[in-house]
């Protein structure tokens, strides 16, 4: 398909935007007690959170798990209230109250993730349930790793969704590895996308490093929904160059094959596509770049600056009026 300059342009920076907010959080983990909790980064799979949202509107709902910096910024989350989120401090989008690992940007669309393995696929079938019954000219994507489609909630998600026709699109980000198990040792199936057959959807295998084929194949999907005809799963395949987090030391990973990986990064990728066109500078990307860093280190010093919840805020917030 023809994409758009002006997309191609929005994908590569919100790559390497998050790039930038994951490579600073990796050197702030380095200092004990700098940033709270279990930092899980998707440093190498940026191109699955850009090329999805990119061919998203707005009024499109995201449904993310424990991975989800990269999606939430491509979905257009402010990386200062994103930051001061993960620092747990009052002036971060859920006020200190979800950390890094539940974070929730209603703003744009994402009202959950979670941390616990394969949640969010039934969250997103009421999401997509909700819009059908509402008549909205909406979708919702989930985004999952290869460990969550062994996980019951991914048959039963996608066994109901396919059964009632969901405006949903099921993204499986399938980065080799669930914690520390190779795909291979947890799964017989070739392809997760081969499981579609079994509830009557489409299933399609992607080059999770190319951003222009993610966006291709959300936008072919996501048309499909809105016409009626119901969900897709799409298995992005990809690579997290980093440990499951910041405090795994990647022992079970082989060294040349992350270093293989390192080398089919999809920044690089999509900026020699522009280069190759004539679409962009190598000073024009030298200017993203520095704009990313300028940013995220305006919103470490902006979450640092923060104060953090009062203990009588703990009850606010918690239930529905």
């Amino acid at each position: 398909m023809q994409i758009p300059v002006e997309k191609k342009r929005e994908m590569l920076w919100t790559m390497i935007l998050s790039r930038a907010f994951s490579d600073t959080l990796s050197e702030l983990c380095k200092t004990q007690g700098r940033v709270p909790g279990m930092m899980i980064l998707s440093t190498g799979q940026e191109a699955v959170g850009s090329g999805v949202c990119a061919a998203l509107l707005p009024e499109d709902v995201i449904v993310t798990n424990h991975r989800s910096h990269s999606h939430l910024l491509a979905k257009g989350a402010d990386p200062r209230a994103l930051m001061a989120e993960i620092y747990c401090k009052s002036t971060g989008c859920n006020k200190g109250k979800s950390g890094t690992l539940h974070l929730a940007v209603p703003e744009v669309n994402a009202p959950c993730t979670s941390t616990v393995v394969g949640a969010g696929l039934p969250l997103a079938v009421g999401q997509a349930f909700a819009q059908q019954y509402r008549e909205e000219r909406r979708v919702t994507v989930c985004f999952f790793g290869d460990g969550a489609a062994d996980e019951g909630s991914f048959h039963e998600a996608l066994n109901l969704a396919s059964l009632w026709r969901l405006p949903v699109i099921f993204v499986c980000e399938n980065n080799l590895y669930a914690g520390a198990q190779r795909y291979e040792e947890h799964t017989r199936t070739r392809h997760v996308a081969d499981r579609a057959e079994g509830y009557a959807i489409p299933g399609e295998v992607v080059d999770g490093n190319d951003v222009l084929a993610v966006y291709a194949s959300l936008t072919k999907s996501r048309q499909r929904a809105l016409a009626g005809e119901g969900p897709t799963l799409l298995e992005c395949k990809t690579y997290r160059c980093h440990g499951h987090s910041e405090s795994d030391p990647q022992h079970y990973q082989p060294e040349e094959e992350i270093r293989s990986w390192r080398g089919k990064c999809p920044i690089p990728r999509l900026s020699d596509n522009l280069l190759a066109e004539g679409r962009i500078t190598r000073d024009e990307i030298r200017e993203m770049q520095a704009k990313a860093e300028a940013m995220v280190r305006d919103a470490v010093s902006f979450a640092e600056a923060s104060p953090y919840p009062l203990a009588e805020e703990a009850l606010e917030d918690v239930w529905a009026d």
